[in-house]
């Protein structure tokens, strides 16, 4: 079977061939994201493998259509980017990399969360204490402390907005560390109870109570712009905002006042609602015309990272697995227990 790559970096290369053992495979990797204007290139290739940011909306599923593909694999849990009934309609097979569903709230990636909620820690541990700025300093041969005063960890208090897979390994962290856990989510998750923190009634008394607040819930109608001006004010003053989850789930523009008005005492993101075209490319030399990532790049309170918390050996080579056994039931015409349609 012929599968065609797209938005395909080196490290899917590496994954995939390291993984695949039918010989009767063959891929074709290409840099660009899938839209519109390159969907046809996919002609002649049964199936096509997808990331998280390419455009699989009606227009570019009736050009893969029409070029003869028959299955869309997508190298990732989010799907919001695919015309599920558009696709159904034509009789496409779409699968994913699995998510564990556990509640409205609870939809997390199935592929090694462990990496997710590591990367999340990584993020608080490196605005709190400063280090990225640490780093640049001493560089420089500056090895003054001013400016790089952190808070200790141990005895704060941390909301888990998405008590999930990836919201439980945060929490574990965390409660290493000698934190104190509150979560919210709207089906509870008797693990974060037994053993972790204990569940607020509303998100307003999670933000107000918490001294850094870390989100790990989808993106759903119910969750877009969950995080805006109404509910930043509600948090406490000096507060931080961490978002390894959808973009979306922020309203930016509502972040950048609060962190103009001093109330958000710090930001660190690795997920962005505009980041199509931006993240994963090196930009190097170019000037960046996203208005609010550039506001939000020059406060020395906030952290941004490119998507990369998902980004681990072990991760990838689960995804290659996975999406791997998703293409083999389309080719056998078997039931995929990930198959989205």
């Amino acid at each position: 079977m012929k599968v065609f790559f797209f938005s395909a970096r080196s490290y899917d290369r590496e994954s995939f061939e390291a993984v695949a053992r039918q010989e009767n495979l063959t891929f074709t990797y290409h840099l660009a994201s899938l839209s519109s204007q390159n969907a046809s290139i996919s002609e002649g290739y049964e199936a096509i493998c997808i990331f998280v940011n390419d455009t699989c909306d009606a227009e570019v599923l009736r050009i893969l259509h029409r070029s003869g593909v028959k299955g869309i694999l997508l190298r990732c849990a989010g799907f919001n980017n695919v015309d599920l009934k558009v696709a159904k309609e034509l009789g496409m097979f779409v699968a994913r990399v699995p998510g564990i569903s556990t509640g409205i709230m609870q939809i997390d990636l199935a592929y090694s969360p462990e990496a997710v909620a590591e990367h999340t820690i990584a993020l608080i541990m490196t605005l709190n204490r400063q280090i990225h700025r640490a780093f640049n300093r001493v560089r420089e041969n500056n090895f003054s402390l001013a400016g790089l005063l952190g808070f200790t960890l141990h005895g704060k208090t941390v909301g888990i907005f998405g008590t999930g897979k990836i919201g439980i390994c945060t929490a574990t962290i965390l409660k290493g560390f000698g934190c104190n856990l509150l979560g919210y989510d709207v089906v509870k998750n008797p693990e974060f109870e037994t053993s972790l923190g204990k569940y607020t009634s509303t998100l307003k008394e999670l933000l107000s109570q918490s001294d850094i607040v870390t989100l790990h819930a989808p993106l759903l109608d119910s969750t877009r712009y969950i995080i805006n001006s109404e509910t930043l004010a509600t948090m406490k003053p000096g507060a931080m905002l961490v978002n390894t989850s959808r973009g979306a789930l922020v309203h930016h523009q509502a972040i950048i006042e609060a962190l103009k008005k001093r109330h958000l005492g710090g930001l660190a993101i690795d997920v962005y609602e505009a980041e199509e075209g931006l993240f994963f490319q090196n930009h190097e030399g170019e000037i960046l015309d996203d208005e609010v990532i550039g506001r939000l790049m020059t406060f020395h309170n906030v952290l941004i990272t490119g998507h990369q918390g998902f980004f681990t050996r072990e991760s990838l080579y689960e995804i290659a697995n996975v999406t791997l056994e998703n293409l083999t039931c389309l080719e056998e015409g078997k039931k995929c227990p990930n198959a989205l349609c």
